[in-house]
């Protein structure tokens, strides 16, 4: 009777419930290693095991591993499993993962599916010593024995990144090349500067609005002081100020920002003062509207609308009022030049307007108008490290294009890979060895693929 029972309960598919820990046969992974991972602040160890041989699939199609996952253990304290239930104060590494481990009370660290051999734990501290384990899992919530680390682990700071040493090769080259053009500078050494049109065009915009007998009106953008795009357009201010001063043309700097609108007043009155006109400064000229992004946008056209200015520059940051004011100054036939470093706005502004600084030629303009040897020299440096960034990246799409054409060449895959990962990647000085070692495989495969089809082809010619 008790036989049918248990027969009768098989045939329904009836499986009794697993105490915790039970492995049905389960095999485990072996090789358990468990490595800090360079070039970090410490929070990271890779933990690489060998697969079990059930991670396979089986003959009714499923897969008798279905992922690994895995524990800590912290040392010396051994205070239990780090985010599951504790175990007893002073069980160190001598005694590790006991054999009764309960899988469903410690919560693993991480899991990983079938077929996948590494882990990399990010949530650990620095200093800390841990050990590890894996155990696979199975369908049913079974689990096999946890396969330990031989050695425990110490999460290291690493004061150096080795991986970024051609980062830091390419900027001090940068950087020697900056001190150099400084220094040549200084000396009296001529360094030229490509002319741009916007700032070319100051004189004649507030030349028209003297003639006119109109104001010149300045927009800084609409960002505070601590914005480098404002600090940029502040310079131009400056410029256009000390020509203000020169052709005596009124000036009037509408601000949407406390700070833009006090060193605003600071740089005007200096520019007149330099030019000898300290008399015919107006403060109230340069005043504050509001910080409300459309309250400003509405106070500026009120400006042009009723003041009607013959000239009209934006320097600065700037959102969606660009084509607003642009349009507007427009439609009272202002002279208008325009620099940010906005690209979204940068179309509205090159539609809309005479001249307009786009990106780099607006953070020029400090050096273009001051002829500061240091400015210039900083530039003239720049440009150096921005030729060498765009040789290395036609270099790498170069041989990434003929790595592709060529895949059998060892050569060009190998250069295509040390500017990809080494030069403008994280690998350092020296090429990875599993990198290569992949590398070489691939290459193999390939030469045998070909010789393969080979005597296809030639079978077929015959």
């Amino acid at each position: 009777m008790i036989r049918a029972l248990v027969l009768l309960l098989v045939l329904l598919g009836f499986q009794p419930a697993m105490s915790h820990g039970e492995t049905l046969s389960l095999s485990g992974p072996a090789n358990v290693v468990a490595e800090d991972v360079p070039n970090d602040v410490g929070g990271q160890v890779m933990v690489k095991w060998s697969l079990s041989p059930d991670d396979r699939v089986l003959k009714d199609g499923s897969h008798g591993v279905i992922g690994y996952v895995i524990y800590r253990e912290v040392l010396p304290t051994a205070a239990g499993l780090e985010s599951g239930a504790e175990t007893p104060a002073g069980q160190g590494y001598e005694l590790g993962f006991s054999d009764d481990f309960d899988y469903e009370a410690n919560q693993p660290v991480g899991s990983v599916p079938y077929s996948v051999n590494q882990f990399l734990d990010e949530n650990v501290d620095a200093g800390m010593t841990y050990v590890y384990a894996v155990a696979a899992s199975g369908v049913g919530n079974s689990f096999s024995p946890l396969a330990v680390a031989d050695k425990p682990v110490v999460a290291e700071m690493q004061y150096l990144n080795l991986g970024k040493l051609w980062f830091f090769i390419i900027m001090m080259l940068i950087s020697i090349v900056i001190i150099y053009f400084v220094f040549y500078a200084k000396r009296g050494g001529t360094i030229k500067v490509r002319p741009i049109a916007g700032l070319e065009a100051v004189t004649e915009a507030v030349g028209r609005s003297t003639e006119m007998g109109k104001p010149v009106l300045f927009v800084p953008g609409i960002l505070d002081i601590n914005d480098i795009q404002t600090v940029a357009g502040i310079t131009v201010l400056s410029n256009v100020a000390r020509t203000a001063a020169q052709y005596d043309a009124e000036l009037k700097v509408p601000t949407a920002r406390s700070l833009v609108m006090t060193t605003a007043r600071e740089t005007v009155e200096a520019a007149y003062l330099g030019e000898g006109r300290p008399d015919a400064y107006n403060e109230d000229n340069i005043y504050y509207l509001t910080d409300e992004q459309f309250g400003y946008t509405a106070g500026v056209q009120g400006v042009m609308v009723r003041e009607k200015p013959a000239a009209c520059f934006y320097m600065g940051a700037f959102y969606a009022e660009s084509l607003i004011l642009a349009e507007t100054a427009n439609s009272i036939g202002a002279i208008q030049v325009a620099g940010t470093a906005m690209p979204s706005q940068l179309p509205f502004f090159v539609a809309a307007c005479d001249y307009t600084l786009i990106g780099e030629e607006f953070f020029a303009a400090s050096a273009y108008l001051s002829n500061d040897p240091e400015q210039l020299g900083s530039l003239k440096g720049q440009d150096v490290g921005k030729i060498i960034a765009a040789v290395l990246l036609i270099l790498g799409c170069l041989l990434a294009t003929l790595a592709t054409v060529v895949p059998d060449s060892k050569p060009l895959r190998m250069a295509d890979m040390y500017i990809t990962n080494n030069i403008l990647g994280e690998d350092g000085l020296v090429p990875n060895e599993l990198k290569v070692a992949i590398l070489d495989g691939e290459l193999e495969q390939l030469m045998e693929e070909d010789q393969d089809a080979q005597p296809a082809i030639d079978g077929g010619g015959n």
